[in-house]
């Protein structure tokens, strides 16, 4: 079977589609270590698979792998706060806090292979919670390594 055309990952016997849904199901049940790395897995995810990535993102899913790599959970729960400050009704014209980072590199030239992979993290497709925290920040460390 192929590798994953936007990451690199072997295909088998899951595709990285089907491992994101499994890592999905287990970061909305917001219990630890896969709810609280939502957002970072998310943006690790994005990243690796370009084509998924909202046109208009502007370096948010950037700005947050920066975060967490500079400062962990504090400083991604502190990105996220000011984003959500920055779309209150209350803050017009203001600029979006993830806009201080570095933008995210050319998208025009995606990096094609990934030294950790969703495939990684997910050991056998089950995401086992010991040691999924390391697995995830070496996943980050991998995604803007790719990509600068």
């Amino acid at each position: 079977m192929e590798p994953c055309a936007e990451c690199g990952a072997p295909m088998d016997p899951r595709s990285c589609e089907e491992l994101f849904q499994t890592l999905l199901a287990l970061d909305h049940a917001r219990q630890a270590p896969w709810g609280p790395l939502h957002g970072v897995s998310v943006a690790c995810f994005l990243l690796q698979h370009p084509s998924r990535l909202p046109a208009d993102d502007g370096g948010t899913a950037w700005a947050l792998l920066h975060a967490y790599l500079e400062g962990g959970l504090d400083e991604v729960n502190q990105l996220v706060g000011r984003a959500r400050r920055g779309n209150s009704h209350r803050a017009k014209g203001s600029s979006s806090p993830a806009a201080r980072d570095a933008a995210l590199p050319h998208r025009d030239a995606p990096p094609s292979r990934f030294s950790v992979t969703i495939h990684d993290v997910a050991v056998d497709g089950s995401f086992p919670a010991p040691e999924f925290t390391e697995r995830v920040k070496a996943w980050a460390a991998a995604t803007v390594d790719a990509w600068s």
